[in-house]
């Protein structure tokens, strides 16, 4: 078998919610497969990030074999002699790898879990952002108001979520992800115990409340805070510091009894040793659009096991990431949960054939080969996208410093 072509697809995402578009990859081979890969979090005009994906598929993959997975990454990752966790190069080696999974599952008439130790999980629970109210839809502070939050926490239960996630820090806008870290103020101590106090009292023992800040504080600042939660009882505190610095964020975890959770912005292996020797989180939230791919990840979580730290995988993206989450999910015996976009309805479901299945707080793992899913092609080139953004949060421009727009659904 052969690799005879790669496709992009930048696809807009109308129901105007962050992300606002996705870049899929199809990768095509001369025994008529096709395999599917998402790529994520590279920085730069999505147009010109599917010529990168070209330009690396030209040299790296056409006319090879698919199942040649370690020779296709070792290549990409140490092409330009640099060897490194650079996140657009592990964005691009995520798709292709993703699609080439695929391709491999189709091939075997295997679902990639089953070719990466078999399925240890019946179903996965799942988890959402505490986006707008549900029964309230004109409700959009729930991060800010506690009686708003508390509201639309109970509605997320009552879908059958039993874990919802939240940036109750927003509410006083610091610089975005990128800039300096800061010490959040008094105020915002004390309203963020409250809207975190308010979520416990209306969900009680029924759901775990997750507390998911963006590397805004300093060291410092995310303990103090820390102290303030503890008493609610997060099932962790996600990000507390920048995650460049892995000494400062083992400080974090030295002084709390929250669990920290991070990793969407670190890629590779190298780094999340790092993370694991440092005893900087216990619970590991790679992307598997950035990450480096499904193999990487599951090398990630086999390391993982070996520090009794649990996986929890990031998804800010499109069906095509989900899915391939959920592949090492249900074959990791140290999966913990897995984040959800909602119930998986809406737009992310009109894009697949078969929408992923989720039932009562849990997504239920497909049997079918590779992937497990199919794009629609007909909606897929429905919707094409023409914005020149990044496909990852539109913070850090420098003419809009300053200001915070959060995203109301992740």
């Amino acid at each position: 078998m052969k690799v005879t072509d790669v496709k992009t697809y930048h696809v807009n995402n109308p129901t105007n919610k962050l992300p606002e578009h996705w870049l899929f990859v199809k990768v095509i081979t001369d025994h008529g497969i096709e395999g599917i890969g998402e790529v994520y979090g590279v920085p730069f005009d999505m147009n010109i990030v599917a010529e990168l994906v070209k330009s690396v598929a030209d040299r790296f993959l056409i006319d090879t074999d698919p199942f040649q997975i370690e020779r296709l990454w070792r290549g990409i990752y140490a092409s330009g002699y640099d060897q490194h966790p650079d996140t657009t190069k592990l964005g691009i080696i995520s798709g292709l790898e993703t699609a080439c999974w695929d391709i491999i599952g189709k091939e075997l008439n295997q679902p990639v879990y089953n070719l990466l130790g078999g399925r240890y999980h019946e179903k996965l629970r799942s988890y959402t952002y505490l986006g707008p109210n549900p029964d309230k839809p004109e409700q959009t502070n729930s991060h800010q108001d506690p009686i708003a939050a508390g509201e639309a926490a109970a509605a997320y239960v009552k879908w059958g979520f039993t874990a919802i996630k939240i940036d109750p820090v927003m509410q006083e806008p610091p610089p975005p992800p990128g800039g300096a870290p800061v010490q959040i103020s008094v105020h915002t101590l004390e309203a963020t115990e409250k809207v975190v106090k308010s979520i416990r009292e209306a969900v009680g023992d029924k759901c775990d409340i997750l507390i998911g800040t963006h590397g805004q504080m300093t060291t410092s600042s995310a303990i103090r805070l820390a102290r303030r939660l503890e008493k609610y009882d997060p099932m962790w505190f996600e990000e507390p510091v920048p995650p460049e610095n892995r000494d400062e964020m083992a400080r974090v975890a030295q002084h709390t009894s929250i669990p920290i959770a991070t990793g969407e912005r670190l890629s590779t292996k190298y780094e999340f040793r790092e993370l694991l020797d440092k005893g900087a989180a216990s619970i590991l939230q790679f992307a598997l659009g950035r990450v480096g791919g499904i193999l990487e990840a599951k090398k990630i979580a086999g390391m993982a096991e070996a520090y009794y730290a649990q996986i929890a995988p990031h998804l800010y993206a499109g069906p095509v990431e989900a899915m391939a989450n959920i592949q090492i999910d249900t074959c990791s015996p140290n999966f913990l949960i897995q984040e959800s976009i909602r119930r998986w309805d809406g737009f992310h479901a009109d894009l697949l054939k078969k929408p992923i299945r989720w039932e009562e707080g849990y997504i239920i793992p497909p049997t079918e080969p590779g992937l497990g899913i199919e794009l629609n092609m007909d909606v897929v080139e429905a919707n094409p996208s023409t914005s020149t953004a990044p496909g990852i949060y539109q913070w850090g421009d420098s003419r809009e410093f300053g200001k915070f727009d959060a995203p109301q659904d992740r």
